[in-house]
């Protein structure tokens, strides 16, 4: 068996890069998603505006995989700025209970320069464990 590798629909074709591999064992590893939607556009230059539409990336994936938010075991977090990260913490948890619920997976933040793309102000990566 070999990877297969997972693109939601309607999305713009990733280049160079899958926003998803499936393992033959289940494992899901979602590339690093940012705030921009299905068409690589940003809609929001806002922490929390693009934190969620990462997370809702993230959740794209794990669905067209066939998974859950539950399955969800990993997350890793690069941010740009620390101190707009900390001064919004409630707004953050919030935000991330509106989209993944209350599954707390194993996570990892990471404070960067920058990122590829200018606009961004965070990426997020995850990796769930979907049921074969």
């Amino acid at each position: 068996m070999t990877n297969k590798i997972i693109q939601p629909a309607g999305w713009a074709p990733a280049k160079g890069y899958a926003n998803g591999v499936l393992t033959p064992s289940g494992t899901l590893y979602v590339g690093g998603q940012i705030g921009w939607t299905a068409q690589q556009t940003f809609e929001s230059h806002d922490f929390i505006g693009q934190m969620q539409q990462a997370l809702e990336n993230i959740m794209d994936v794990v669905e067209a995989a066939g998974g859950t938010a539950s399955d969800i075991t990993r997350l890793t977090w690069y941010v740009v700025d620390k101190k707009e990260y900390l001064a919004r913490q409630r707004e953050v948890g919030e935000t991330y209970r509106k989209v993944l619920g209350r599954n707390f997976p194993a996570m990892t933040m990471v404070i960067v320069a920058g990122l590829v793309e200018d606009e961004a102000l965070l990426e997020i990566e995850a990796t769930a464990e979907i049921p074969i």
